[in-house]
């Protein structure tokens, strides 16, 4: 399975990696990484991203984990069987 989150936050230089270091810390590597930044004055920030190999209890930690990050707005998780 491959886990993908969707990460809405404000567009700060820290955002990145933060949520990356929440992957690091459980030696994984995002299969894909997407950012964007949007909003009317290019405020926010958007991050699609995927990571295969996480347990349904590492897939809700590490969504836990960046939910509670300053800047982070909200963070969706779905799951696809295909990378």
């Amino acid at each position: 399975m491959t886990a993908c989150f969707s990460v809405q936050a404000r567009a700060e230089p820290s955002v990145m990696p933060r949520v990356l270091e929440t992957f690091a810390k459980l030696g994984l590597i995002p299969t894909r990484w997407h950012s964007d930044l949007g909003g009317r004055r290019r405020d926010e920030l958007t991050i699609d991203l995927q990571v295969q190999g996480l347990t349904d209890a590492q897939r809700d930690h590490a969504a836990a984990v960046m939910r509670s990050m300053v800047s982070v707005t909200s963070v969706l998780v779905s799951e696809k069987r295909f990378s």
